[in-house]
């Protein structure tokens, strides 16, 4: 057996310690690469990102590259779980871990910040998005009705619970003070054409209202990520004081269930089916009539399918579907049936999937009190 062969072979015994079967960084499951400068395995995508780290990325293919007795030493005395508990040892509750399924932008800034800033390696070390009362910087914001992207002032505050946008650095007057606790913050990259690209999602006067923002700097717009979500913990420790850090996590910003184009028709089901864009946020689908839009066109609370909501393939026996699509799906809810089409049957049982994941769930008290406003709104 070749020296290679005998190291490969190795390599593999190593992998199959507890904590090595996924990747270090993202947890995407069988890593093939290894950092032999940290001693952990990773996968392709984020090996990639330790590559272009000088100080930390000396990466290696388990299968297709030259090991050497001391490298394989290494990784056999380190390994992710001893290296996560170094590197890993202090992670803010709110500070959002990124998995495979996240964008670029996140992981790199994730790997960076814990083997190259080293900022979870001592408890109590004071971190950039939690210093003081106030994050203040600029940001480059989507115009609502024109598409353009230009630079405006934004101003995060604890004390207030606040996130403000001022269309003028001086400006006295915010043009939007947004309440922290309604915020949700998700990165969209392809949506807005910016790899950097941030949507905030808020409610106003109980409607759905998007700000789409970047900062050329990944480093820049992942620090507000994580300070927005610093804020938000801080307040809903307040509002909810004998809560548990594992029961607030879920109420700090999420990604989307799911989006994308169906078309749906209108209360009476007599109208064409329109194209429009959905988004899928726990037990609110909104639509838009495009991806990019400022405010929601309308809402649909989905409740739990024991207090009278559903979700099927399939249209009413007689529904007119004028539209290209023909893969229909239809919510029931106490009020009224909403009737949708997918371009593809995949599509169709990908949706309707989801909102049965939703509604197969039983509803928390502040979920009652939404629907409550939204019956109220209709």
């Amino acid at each position: 057996m070749s020296a290679n062969e005998r190291a490969t072979r190795a390599l593999r015994e190593i992998l199959q310690k507890p904590g090595n079967d996924a990747c270090a960084d993202c947890g995407a499951p069988d890593p093939e690469w290894g950092s032999c400068s940290l001693g952990v395995f990773i996968c392709l995508a984020c090996s990639g990102i330790h590559r272009n780290i000088p100080d930390i990325g000396k990466v290696k293919s388990l299968n297709l590259s030259r090991w050497e007795d001391h490298e394989v030493e290494f990784m056999a005395q380190n390994g992710n779980k001893l290296m996560r508990s170094k590197y890993e040892a202090a992670v803010p509750v709110y500070y959002y871990k990124p998995t495979h399924r996240d964008c670029q932008v996140l992981r790199e800034q994730w790997i960076r910040a814990k083997y190259e800033r080293k900022e979870f390696c001592e408890p109590g070390r004071s971190l950039i998005y939690e210093q003081g009362e106030t994050r203040d910087g600029m940001l480059m914001k989507r115009g609502r009705d024109n598409g353009q992207f230009l630079s405006r002032r934004f101003v995060l505050s604890e004390r207030e619970g606040t996130l403000k946008y001022f269309t003028k650095y001086d400006a006295k007057e915010p043009k939007a003070v947004i309440k922290v606790d309604t915020i949700n913050a998700t990165f969209q990259p392809e949506k807005i054409g910016n790899p950097n690209g941030l949507q905030i999602t808020y409610l106003k006067d109980y409607s759905t209202r998007n700000v789409f923002v970047y900062h050329d700097s990944g480093k820049e717009i992942v620090d507000w990520f994580n300070s927005i979500r610093a804020v938000q913990l801080h307040y809903l420790k307040v509002a909810f004081p004998g809560a548990t850090d594992a029961e607030l996590m879920p109420k700090l910003t999420r990604n989307f269930l799911k989006e994308g184009w169906m078309e749906k028709t209108g209360p009476r089901q007599t109208e064409g089916f329109k194209k429009r864009w959905f988004t899928l946020d726990h037990r609110r689908l909104m639509y838009f009539k495009d991806p990019l839009d400022a405010f929601a066109k309308g809402e649909v609370f989905l409740g739990s399918n024991d207090h009278g909501y559903s979700a099927a393939p399939g249209l009413p026996a007689g529904t007119h579907c004028n539209g290209a699509w023909q893969h229909g799906i239809t919510i029931e809810t106490p009020e009224r049936s909403f009737l949708f089409t997918c371009e593809t049957e995949s599509e169709q049982q990908d949706w309707v999937k989801h909102f049965n994941d939703v509604i197969s769930k039983p509803m928390s008290p502040q979920e009652y009190t939404m629907e409550a406003l939204f019956k109220h709104r209709h």
